[in-house]
C-alpha cells in the first residue's frame, strides 16, 4: 500500500481527513507542535487522537522557533500561510524518509482565513509534493458528523491552539510574489533541520 503523511492540527477536521484516506493509503502522522507555548494538553490530545484512529507512528515535531522568526522576519499579514507552506515543507522531508508519496490535509475551502482558494493555491505551489484535502469542500457540520462517527470529535472540540502569534487579520488573498519574497527572508532547510533534530516519533 502506498503511503500518505497526514498533518495532525488536533483540530476537527485534520482527524476526518485521516479517517477518509486510511482505508487507500498507510498514513504517517506528523504534528508540529508550540510547546513550552503550550501546555502538555495539546499533545496529550494528539496522543488520543492518533489512538482513536488507529495511526501507527506520529511524528511530533517542535515548531515554536520556526514559527517565532516568522514573526520577526516576515509580515505578520502572512504568517499563516507561510507557517503552513514550511510545515508542508517539514513533513515532505518526513514523508521522503518514510517513503511516502503524498501528503494529506485538513484543509477545507475558506473555513478560516488562511484557507480561501487564493492561499491554498500559493501554498500548494511552494510545496513539491502531490497534496490530498479529502474534506475541502465539505461543510462544518458534516465533517462534524463523521468526526462524531468515528469518535474523535469529542477529543478535537474546544478552543485551537495553532494561532497563538498569528495575526488578527490574516491576509486572506495572497501574492505569489509577495510570497516567494517572504520565504527568501528565512532560512528554510536551516529551520527544517533544527525541527527535525528535536522530534518526538511515537507509535502503537
Amino acid at each position: 500500500m502506498e503511503k500518505g503523511v497526514a498533518l495532525l492540527s488536533g483540530g476537527i477536521d485534520s482527524p476526518v481527513a485521516i479517517h477518509l484516506l486510511q482505508n487507500r493509503l498507510e498514513i504517517i502522522a506528523v504534528h508540529f507542535h508550540q510547546q513550552p507555548l503550550t501546555g502538555p494538553e495539546e499533545l496529550d490530545k494528539v496522543k488520543k487522537l492518533v489512538k482513536v484512529l488507529g495511526v501507527q507512528k506520529t511524528y511530533l515535531i517542535p515548531f515554536v522557533d520556526v514559527l517565532k522568526e516568522i514573526v520577526s522576519a516576515c509580515g505578520h499579514k502572512n504568517y499563516f500561510v507561510l507557517s503552513k507552506i514550511l510545515m508542508m515543507k517539514t513533513a515532505s522531508t518526513v514523508a521522503e524518509r518514510e517513503g511516502a508519496q503524498y501528503l494529506i490535509t485538513g484543509e477545507n475551502l475558506a473555513q478560516v482565513s488562511s484557507q480561501t482558494l487564493s492561499n491554498l493555491t500559493v501554498i500548494t505551489q511552494n510545496v513539491g509534493m502531490e497534496i490530498f484535502r479529502p474534506v475541502l469542500t465539505y461543510d462544518k457540520q458534516e465533517i462534524i458528523e463523521v468526526a462524531k462517527k468515528i469518535g474523535t470529535y469529542e477529543i478535537s472540540k474546544g478552543p485551537e491552539i495553532c494561532n497563538l502569534l498569528g495575526p488578527k487579520h490574516p491576509a486572506t488573498k495572497s501574492n505569489p510574489a509577495e510570497i516567494g519574497k517572504e520565504l527568501a527572508k528565512l532560512d528554510i532547510p536551516r529551520l527544517m533541520d533544527e525541527s527535525l533534530k528535536k522530534v518526538e516519533i511515537i507509535g502503537f
